[in-house]
Order: structure tokens, then C-alpha cells, then sequence
């Protein structure tokens, strides 16, 4: 299997911890050149200096991929850099108001999560597209989640935005199929990361009982396990995969 993505640009939203943090370190350590990207500088820079440790290559933008303007500077920073854009990790992503209902849930927090969550995976594509456009080829991947494909959920609006960008993901890769891009998406069940650790599913660094039983493989996953099959949707050894929601996810949905 070929992984070898040595010379690929590569950006990543939401590289600042967890998932996106772990799969950026995948590709550095595959030899793309790494954009980190996200609204946590500190926390971003972290990310790139741990590229550079281990002789990668990468540079930080501050990103809100809420914003228009935003976007287009992220990636008019990756062509200023690294002289164009090859592949694209839309991690970016919140989780809203937990456990609240749905009549109960509040329209401000709505619109934070699916301007994040959706119009900025949606805001990303439309700027990186154009970019690989110019390359002749491409690929994407778009983080979802096993709710974007059924099951639990932190609330609806999460649930909303994540199943939206399983349909998103589906458009854009038959849309761009033909001019050579690659449009995949990855939908995590409960995975070890800042966010389920704010969603209370991890007490002392252990997964709480359900955690174990929503899963037949009896335990959470690791950013490790999601960033390697991001990796993999990206490389020429997953040359005939677009349009695919790839579930990671222990089994959860069967």
C-alpha cells in the first residue's frame, strides 16, 4: 500500500488538539508539508513545533472557518507558502450545547455549531477546490461523526450539522470525481479527545461503563486510529474511494 505522500501540502483545521493534532502529525510523518490551522494559536503553534521536532515541515494560521475571510486567507496562505494545496483535513468542529432537547435548545448555540460545523466545512471546500483544480488532482476529507450516520448524539444541533456533512461530502465528490479530487468523509464514534473529555465520557483519563458498552470493541478509540485512516483516505493507496462516510467507530452502528 502506497502512503507515501512525500512533498504534498497538506492542511488541517482544527489542528490544535485531538484528531487534528494527531493526523497532522501523520502526514508530516508521511513527508507532507503540514498548514496547521486553527482559532488557538498557542495551542497551534504547539502542533507545528511538534512537527519540526521530528523534521517535518508545517506552518500555523489562525482560522475561523466560520469566516469567509478567514478561510480564503488560510488557504491563500498555504499556495503563499508551499505554492499550492494537495490535500485537505476539514476537522474543525464543536459540540454545541450537551444534553439539552430539542425544543429546549437554544438558536444562538444552533447557529454557533452548524456555521462551524457545516457552512465551515462547506466554506473550506469552495476555497481548497479551486486549488486543486489547478493541481489537476486532489483530496478531501471531512470529519462527521457516527451521528452524522445514526445513534447518539450531544444535541441536535450536532446531530444536524454532522449528518449534513455526510450529504455534503456525497455532492462534492461527484461533482469534482471527474476533474480528479477525491471527496471522502470520516465519522468517529467516541474517541480519547478534548471534546469527549467536555462531554464527560472519560473520568481520570478512563472511559465511563457506556462508553465501553456503545462500542462491541469495548473500549474508545485514539486520534491515532482516526488520523490513519485519514492518511490512508488521502493517499494513492485509497486512489478509488470518493464519496465514502468511513465509520470508525468499534463497531457502535452495526
Amino acid at each position: 500500500m502506497n502512503l507515501e505522500l512525500d512533498g504534498k501540502v497538506a492542511l488541517i483545521t482544527g489542528g490544535n488538539s485531538g484528531i487534528g493534532r494527531a493526523t497532522a502529525l501523520a502526514f508530516a510523518h508521511e513527508g507532507a508539508k503540514v498548514v496547521v490551522a486553527a482559532r488557538r494559536a498557542i495551542e497551534g503553534s504547539e502542533t507545528v513545533e511538534m512537527i519540526q521536532s521530528i523534521g517535518g515541515d508545517a506552518t500555523f494560521v489562525q482560522t475561523d472557518v466560520s469566516q469567509k475571510a478567514d478561510v480564503i486567507a488560510m488557504v491563500d496562505h498555504c499556495v503563499a507558502t508551499y505554492g499550492g494545496l494537495d490535500i485537505a483535513f476539514n476537522n474543525a468542529g464543536v459540540e454545541g450545547t450537551i444534553g439539552v432537547s430539542t425544543v429546549d435548545y437554544d438558536e444562538e448555540v444552533w447557529n454557533q455549531v452548524i456555521d462551524i460545523n457545516l457552512k465551515g466545512i462547506w466554506l473550506c471546500m469552495k476555497y481548497q477546490i479551486p486549488q486543486m483544480l489547478a493541481r489537476g488532482n486532489g483530496s478531501i476529507v471531512n470529519m462527521s461523526s457516527a451521528s452524522g450516520l445514526g445513534g447518539a448524539s450531544p444535541g441536535i444541533a450536532y446531530s444536524a450539522s454532522k449528518f449534513g456533512v455526510v450529504g455534503m461530502t456525497k455532492r462534492a465528490a461527484k461533482e469534482y470525481a471527474p476533474h480528479g479530487i477525491r471527496v471522502n468523509v470520516v465519522c468517529p464514534a467516541v474517541i480519547k479527545t478534548p471534546m469527549a473529555d467536555r462531554l464527560g465520557l472519560f473520568v481520570d483519563e478512563e472511559p465511563i461503563e457506556w462508553v465501553g458498552t456503545f462500542h462491541p470493541l469495548g473500549r474508545a478509540g485514539t486520534p491515532g486510529e482516526v488520523a490513519s485512516a485519514v492518511v490512508w483516505l488521502c493517499s494513492d493507496g485509497a486512489g478509488f474511494v470518493t464519496g465514502h462516510a468511513l465509520a470508525i467507530d468499534g463497531g457502535a452502528l452495526i
